[in-house]
């Protein structure tokens, strides 16, 4: 299901352009032009495909039998709730006959990624703090979807599998499970532990009190993202965003921790801050933010700190501690006030 956390995907592998052929003559989408791969593909399943009709990205062998189904539900249900940017119409071919996977192909959204190094290098802060606040806006739309339940999505019959127990047990138990599974990787010592279950514990008023479940995008980061320049209005904007993989339902707090992350390890704090301030302003659940987010975002963390241990990619001082290094992140929003 969606919320499962993959550390490796399927890659397409060889893709002959005779394949690519058959496959828009199935969709009708014209003659081949040219075809290669997408700078900042979901693990190497997505292709640029551009015809003489239009420009399309494939996206294929999935990781999960029900992947391709479960994300055009989410793309179809954003345009019928929300007014943001998603590829549309999102065309799945669940036949294994061309490819020996199934597949998706859609219309190629244009713009530049905010991690961009060519942006970066030539954007101003201005320019970078009113991305932080489209940023923020694109979630406080995309959190407008409201639905009954917590849960994750049965992909073919469209309704919801609650999590077992609660959303809070859930979560939980999950912090716990990644936890368990960094200590193979480092150390994580007691007064790691003592400090995790006291930021859980402090916190658990926030989610017991917590009864509006949204659709939470999962994977809410810069790669996702497109934005133009538009210059008429002398403004930027939102003209992209896709990957909705690891969608479900839950707390939308659930998906700002990916851009404060990115944000403070780019040095910029001030726009991290901004990030979090206009979610705020937009957000219709400000009952316990800081508290909730420091949940997540300790979550995010541990998966962080698992991960870069696991495959050797340690890039901060390896003499800190998990809780040492964490806490920077998890208190990120403990600026705000209730």
């Amino acid at each position: 299901m969606t919320t499962k956390i993959y550390f490796s995907t399927n890659q397409l592998g060889h893709v002959t352009n005779e394949q690519l052929q058959l496959m828009l003559n199935r969709f009708n989408l014209g003659r081949l032009v040219s075809a290669q791969k997408t700078s900042k593909g979901v693990g190497n399943q997505t292709l640029f495909v551009d015809t003489d009709s239009g420009r399309y990205v494939l996206k294929g062998n999935p990781l999960y039998a029900e992947q391709l189904i479960e994300e055009k539900f989410y793309v179809e249900h954003l345009l019928k709730y929300t007014s943001l940017p998603v590829s549309s119409p999102y065309l799945v071919d669940e036949s294994a006959d061309i490819f020996g996977w199934s597949y998706a192909i859609m219309h190629r959204l244009e713009g530049v990624h905010m991690n961009d190094p060519i942006y970066r290098a030539e954007s101003s802060e201005p320019d970078r703090r009113e991305i932080a606040a489209i940023s923020a806006k694109i979630l406080n739309e995309m959190h407008t979807w409201k639905v009954e339940q917590y849960g994750e999505l049965e992909p073919m019959t469209g309704t919801i599998r609650p999590f077992e127990g609660s959303y809070k047990k859930w979560l939980y138990n999950r912090i716990g499970f990644w936890l368990d599974d960094a200590k193979q990787y480092s150390v994580i010592s007691p007064s790691d532990m003592k400090w995790v279950e006291e930021v859980l514990s402090d916190s658990e008023q926030a989610f017991d009190r917590l009864c509006a479940p949204t659709f939470v995008m999962g994977d809410f980061k810069a790669d996702n993202m497109l934005f133009q320049y538009d210059n008429t209005r002398l403004e930027w904007r939102v003209s992209g965003i896709f990957d909705f993989t690891t969608g479900y339902y839950g707390d939308g707090a659930a998906d700002l921790p990916k851009m404060v992350i990115m944000y403070l390890e780019l040095g910029e704090p001030e726009a991290a801050q901004h990030f979090i301030e206009t979610y705020l302003l937009g957000s219709a659940d400000k009952s316990f933010f800081a508290e909730r987010f420091r949940v997540h975002m300790l979550h995010q963390c541990i998966l962080n700190w698992g991960c870069a241990h696991a495959i050797g990619q340690v890039t901060w001082d390896p003499e800190l501690s998990f809780s040492e290094w964490a806490k920077t992140y998890v208190y990120a929003a403990d600026f705000v006030k209730e």
